[in-house]
């Protein structure tokens, strides 16, 4: 099931504002970045201010969109686990922008409220999630901690619970996150108005 998100109406001239370190984007927008802000409208999404910031470079968002789609659109394993380890990955690179934009898409995927909060310090609260989404957790710690020095321990019980196909999406995720979060602290993007919502992707 898609959450529907009214996308509304962007101001062209909003789409011209500086929402990070970078200038704002010039007048009028390239073809492929109007072509790109289109997408995202018609799969029930706002123009944010990360897709103002990659406008910058037409030809690489244009790259990257079909494999950001198939994180939240082609996955076999549960969004909720992907969720899991996007928002811990999140909180590990202290990245809030990235956070503020899974929380909803987090609960829609069957996280707690409960569950949400306790990802800040989760060792202490493990009564609050079950064997597999403990092993993510662990998992995606270590990898982000740790430069990706996940010990045989931690991967064997995330093996318990998951294939190989999901265990390279549930570490794509968090991989591709972790840097998503240090472009978007790197390049200052400003945080989004709150009625401004990403793509929900397929759930």
């Amino acid at each position: 099931m898609d959450i529907q998100d009214q996308s509304g109406g962007d101001d062209s001239d909003d789409l011209h504002t500086k929402v990070s370190r970078l200038p704002p984007l010039p007048k009028p927008l390239d073809p492929i970045v109007a072509q790109l802000f289109e997408d995202t409208r018609k799969r029930g999404g706002h123009i944010l201010n990360l897709h103002r910031t990659n406008g910058h470079a037409p030809k690489l968002s244009r790259a990257k969109r079909p494999f950001t789609y198939a994180l939240r659109n082609e996955c076999d394993v549960p969004r909720m686990y992907r969720e899991l380890a996007i928002c811990r990955t999140a909180l590990n690179v202290d990245c809030a922008y990235e956070l503020h934009h899974h929380h909803p898409l987090a609960l829609h995927s069957g996280i707690t409220e409960a569950q949400f909060e306790a990802l800040k310090d989760w060792r202490p609260h493990s009564d609050l999630f079950e064997a597999a989404q403990l092993a993510v957790l662990a998992y995606v710690d270590e990898m982000t901690l740790q430069k990706g020095a996940v010990s045989d321990a931690t991967f064997g019980e995330l093996a318990k619970h998951f294939n190989a196909q999901e265990i390279v999406e549930i570490t794509y995720n968090s991989t591709s996150y972790y840097a998503s979060g240090l472009y978007m602290k790197a390049l200052g993007i400003m945080a989004d108005p709150p009625e401004r919502k990403a793509a929900p992707g397929k759930f």
